[in-house]
């Protein structure tokens, strides 16, 4: 039938899950979450108030200053990458670069969303370091992927020089975001430059192949700064004098528009994204509004146990996710360690996929149990065959890992999981819908990369303050080290009193390194997840991003309910009657 079978799912709080245990983590996770929320805070000051200062004196605005200007009233700035470099100090004074010295994320601007990349004035007037590049080359593949504008709010001083060898070179060096701009321009994706302030060097290229570019009167775009040029050719020139809005404006036309200040800048930059498409969410919608789920969202961050080794119930997850709990589970008598549906979120169709935690049914062994969190066979065919469903009706994914990893040994190898992983691996490189990965907790091993982990592409990759990225725990790590060591039953075998204290401090050393490798904060300030967010966060965000797949139309298919092969699925499985 071509009815999409939503039902109700999901209980109050209450009836599975007593107060006190739900203050606990509830307590818990809100204690990470302070720490979250300040180092936010700490990366936003910038280089802080001194430098934020004189960016005023110039009559200049902040990046953050801008990026609130240009958004729509009430918005809120989807900001990726915060925490990239955080932690680490470059050059010989070992000089601090938050957010690596650029602001990156998705806004609705005149009703549509947008990618804006933005350097951060406030920090060293907004060169690059280390990671720059990739970062902003990150929030252009989004933009890419999701078709959605891009506008670059530019006031670069050009390259970090004492770090250059690690930004300059290299297939992701500074380059690289040349040649995205042109992909996207390729592609049809729009780009606007607002032109704020210094654009030298590579800040000077980043706008050149915008479609519109607006440069204000403080602002100069040039390949070579003033100091440069006076050595090379002993002239005495402003970079006004060289690549000003008088230059590039009325004389080389590499800009379009000149207006007095910030303000104006950010006014034009909004009446152009306004000549633009609206977005295509409202027809996809088809009359339906975005409700909110039945059960408060708020409650994840006291049902998800702050501790790795316990379990919930993740049906209660989506059922606060999705709009007013209603869910189609498909396939559920199939792989029972992992659930497999469809809901709305923001009054948008999306595939949801996420691993049963505690113990599930064993197929093999009728009455008896086997532990969840974990991947064996049926799981991973059920994945991969809703995945391609997915992929052919045009539902854009969402993937909630807390994984374990596969199933392993000698029963695992004969039911060929390395071929059923294999398969899934294909479907997740070869999809073309947009899907979008959220490591709750645990994202272990090569179930990693099964569920759509960042090496699999997905448009983001989300983490939470619980994350636990690696391929395994320190423990295990830990015994794997020192195996020649231990018995069967990972005791320390050696008699020496001496050499058994030095095992165990070098299994206590094996396992503080990884525990220490495996904080999100680790993660996120090498790239490896785009954001760290709070789990009262989720909801919000995973409305934005299923809006922001469906916004622009034209770029790939989108079935309408009625043909959808999700539904042939449901009659094969359960039998046309």
């Amino acid at each position: 039938m071509a009815h999409v079978p939503l039902v109700p799912i999901g209980r109050p709080r209450r009836e599975f899950l007593d107060d006190a245990s739900f203050e606990a983590r509830r307590k818990a996770i809100f204690e990470r979450e302070r720490i979250l929320f300040e180092h936010r805070k700490e990366v936003q000051a910038g280089w802080g108030p001194k430098y934020i200062a004189r960016v005023h004196e110039k009559g200049k605005l902040t990046a953050r200053e801008r990026i609130q200007a240009l958004i729509d009233p009430g918005a809120f700035f989807y900001e990726i990458g915060t925490f990239v470099n955080y932690g680490e100090g470059f050059g010989p004074e070992k000089q601090r670069s938050p957010g690596a010295g650029v602001i990156t994320g998705m806004a609705r601007i005149q009703g549509r969303y947008c990618v804006i990349i933005a350097n951060d004035n406030t920090v060293a007037s907004g060169a690059w370091w280390p990671r720059s590049p990739e970062k902003i080359q990150r929030a252009q593949e989004i933009a890419l992927r999701l078709r959605l504008p891009v506008i670059y709010l530019v006031d670069c001083s050009g390259l970090f020089l004492p770090e250059q060898s690690r930004s300059f070179p290299g297939a992701r060096g500074a380059g690289h975001i040349f040649k995205m701009n042109a992909l996207l321009s390729a592609n049809g994706v729009p780009q606007i430059a607002g032109v704020m302030g210094d654009c030298i060097a590579g800040g000077g290229y980043q706008p050149i192949i915008s479609d519109r570019v607006v440069m204000t009167e403080q602002a100069y775009m040039v390949i070579a700064g003033t100091a440069l040029i006076k050595g090379a050719k002993s002239q005495k020139l402003t970079a006004i004098d060289i690549g000003g809005p008088e230059v590039h404006v009325h004389v080389s036309g590499c800009a379009d528009m000149r207006v007095p200040d910030d303000a104006h800048c950010i006014e034009a930059i909004r009446q152009e994204v306004a000549k633009l498409p609206s977005s295509g969410a409202d027809f996809y919608r088809g009359g339906r509004a975005s409700l909110e789920p039945r059960q408060p969202p708020s409650e994840i961050a006291g049902i998800i146990p702050p501790d790795h080794r316990e379990s919930y119930d993740a049906m209660e997850i989506v059922a606060r996710l999705c709009d007013q709990g209603l869910f189609w589970e498909c396939m559920p008598e199939i792989g029972e360690e992992i659930i497999c549906g469809i809901g709305r979120i923001g009054g948008l169709y999306a595939g949801i996929i996420i691993n049963r935690q505690g113990l599930v049914r064993d197929p093999e062994r009728p009455g008896s149990f086997r532990p969840g969190g974990v991947l064996y066979r049926g799981g991973i065919a059920k994945i991969a065959i809703f995945s391609r469903a997915c992929n052919d009706d045009g539902i854009p994914i969402i993937w909630l890992q807390d994984i374990s990893g596969f199933d392993i040994g000698v029963e695992a190898e004969r039911h060929g999981l390395l071929a059923y992983g294999s398969s899934l691996i294909y479907t997740n490189s070869t999809n073309s819908v947009p899907m979008f990965t959220v490591l709750l907790r645990k994202a272990s091993g090569a179930g990693y990369y099964a569920m759509a982990g960042l090496p699999y592409d997905p448009v983001i990759q989300l983490s939470t303050v619980l994350t636990r990225l690696a391929v395994m725990e320190g423990r295990t790590l830990a015994i794997a080290t020192y195996r020649t060591k231990l018995d069967d039953n990972f005791e320390i075998i050696a008699q020496n009193e001496d050499e058994r204290r030095a095992i165990e401090e070098g299994m206590r050393q094996v396992e503080a390194r990884i525990e220490a490798e495996m904080d999100p904060f680790v993660a996120a300030r090498n790239l490896d997840t785009d954001e760290i967010i709070a789990l009262s966060e989720l909801r919000s965000w995973l409305e934005a991003l299923v809006e922001m797949a469906y916004q622009s139309i034209g770029y790939r298919r989108i079935k309408n309910p009625r043909i959808w092969s999700l539904h042939d699925l449901r009659e094969l499985g359960e039998g046309i009657r």
